[in-house]
């Protein structure tokens, strides 16, 4: 069964096709033929060695990947979603050792699996998962209500399109930022205002929020250059692990996705949005297992708009 790890941590070139033993679900697991993984900055960074340290307990290969789309093949016992053999799922797990999404054979706890939106390719499918529900973390820990403003930074790319898009199905306002050549897609994704993207983006925020914006999701990492953009008492929350330090009475919080990673419900909702047309699944490029260098170069190059995805 082939796999595409790594034996050591380096530049792309250290990505390889590998061989792999046959899984089989356990109780409470699924087993998917798996035809589609998606290629995300969390990957690169297992591959380079960022996480070195998490991973020294595991003997390699490793093999990255944290969402996958196929056709159930297996079913463990215990099982209680509904899922049998045949169904085209999508799924989100953490990778361990060679236990990533880069293989043709995955095996995944059953909470993290769901069928597939109706009439969407494999690779589609795979993109809707990690993002998806990172971005609708970052909404659950902004808490706001139908009608209140949020700004979202880096809205062009995976996660911050889909924080558009779903807080706007949350009944939200939405600014979002953009390049200029950009700014066609995000207002397609639904963002009621757009601004310029940059350093500078809170200014241009306040421009249109005097008195600041009820949330802010910061999918572009600007940190504390954009926390001026969020009201006092207002809620801040950003990827890659950043919380601000207190100040005018702001509420921080850092979204990380693995808080959800088994929350059935919430992926299922998620592909619910996609067969109701709130959702919208974009795919930049794909690229077969051979390739899967040239698609972390692609990646880390970045302006990939979309997912890139690895098809087997």
């Amino acid at each position: 069964m082939r796999g595409v790890g790594l034996f050591k941590f380096g530049g792309p070139e250290v990505l390889q096709v590998i061989d792999l033993p046959e899984v089989h679900a356990g109780a409470g697991q699924v087993r998917i033929r798996n035809h589609a993984a998606t290629v995300n900055p969390t990957d690169t960074m297992l591959r380079n060695g960022t996480r070195a340290e998490q991973m020294k307990a595991d003997p390699p290969p490793y093999v990255p990947g944290m969402e996958a789309a196929g056709i159930v093949d297996e079913v463990g016992p215990g099982v209680a979603t509904g899922i049998k053999p045949g169904d085209a799922v999508l799924g989100i797990l953490s990778p361990k050792a060679s236990q990533g999404a880069y293989r043709e054979q995955l095996v995944l706890d059953a909470r993290s699996v769901v069928r597939a939106p109706a009439g969407k390719s494999h690779a589609e499918a795979a993109t809707l998962p990690m993002n998806g529900l990172t971005a609708r973390r970052s909404l659950d820990l902004l808490g706001l209500k139908p009608g209140q403003a949020v700004a979202v930074t880096g809205a062009a790319g995976a996660y911050g399109g889909y924080v558009v898009q779903l807080a706007k199905a949350d009944g939200l306002t939405v600014i979002a930022d953009a390049s200029e050549k950009d700014e066609a897609l995000v207002k397609s994704l639904g963002a009621d205002i757009v601004v310029r993207r940059g350093d500078d983006v809170a200014q241009r925020i306040r421009q249109h929020f005097p008195n600041g914006v009820d949330g802010l999701a910061d999918g572009a990492v600007l940190k504390e250059k954009v926390i001026p953009a969020v009201k006092d008492g207002g809620a801040f929350t950003s990827v890659r692990g950043f919380e601000g330090v207190p100040t005018r009475g702001i509420r921080f919080s850092a979204t990380f996705v693995r808080d959800y990673t088994f929350e059935h419900d919430k992926l299922d909702r998620l592909r619910q949005l996609v067969d109701e047309g709130k959702i919208t699944l974009r795919v930049a490029a794909t690229y077969k297992p051979e390739e899967a260098p040239e698609a972390h170069r692609r990646l880390e190059a970045h302006g990939t708009r979309g997912r890139i995805v690895i098809t087997f």
